[in-house]
């Protein structure tokens, strides 16, 4: 049985300060953290359990130097030290297909679509004047079909928020107010 630790919030936030110096990419780190507490209320998960997933998936991106093969091996490894249980690591882990580990739990799932939606939706909120206050489901999902636009978004890891069982809709509407919530963090 997987025991759940306590989870120091403040303690992962300093580990990821030391680690990641790209402003951006802790912002989208705190983003998917943001989507992946919404996931987590919406069926009835542990929010911090999927919220640190969600904060802590990264840690490790300017550590690996760009080496996908080693992205998120790392990043599993860190999280651990920080008091991430087993399963947090192992969805850390295969949010990388690099490695071949597949998503078999949904928080494994959740993480793996929650991680390029934040992207998309940050892209669409960029482009507004009105950054997120704006922002609709229908604008993101626009966008989303509009293949040149945030051309790195692995759409088809977004659509798999189908093995959660959400419509793609409501996951961008369920992201769009997750991250409407932190905008001022998220400088959006």
């Amino acid at each position: 049985m997987d025991i759940k630790p306590k989870l120091d919030r403040e303690k992962i936030l300093e580990s990821i300060h030391a680690n990641v110096q790209d402003k951006n990419m802790i912002k989208h780190m705190l983003a998917t953290e943001a989507i992946m507490r919404g996931l987590a209320r919406k069926l009835g998960e542990d929010e911090d359990e999927w919220g640190i997933t969600g904060l802590v998936h990264d840690i490790d991106s300017e550590l690996v130097e760009g080496d996908m093969n080693t992205h998120s091996r790392l990043g599993a490894d860190i999280a651990r030290e920080l008091g991430v249980s087993d399963a947090m690591a192992h969805a850390i882990l295969c949010h990388n297909e690099a490695h071949g580990v597949p998503c078999e739990t949904k928080l494994d799932k959740a993480l793996f679509c929650a991680d390029p939606l934040s992207g998309l939706i940050t892209a669409a909120a960029l482009i507004r004047p009105d950054r997120l206050t704006g922002l609709t489901t229908k604008s993101v999902g626009k966008r989303f079909r509009e293949r040149s636009f945030a051309a790195g978004v692995n759409r088809e890891q977004v659509a798999q928020c189908s093995e959660i069982g959400l419509e793609l809709e409501e996951f961008i509407g369920l992201g769009i107010e997750a991250m409407q919530q932190i905008a001022f963090d998220l400088e959006l």
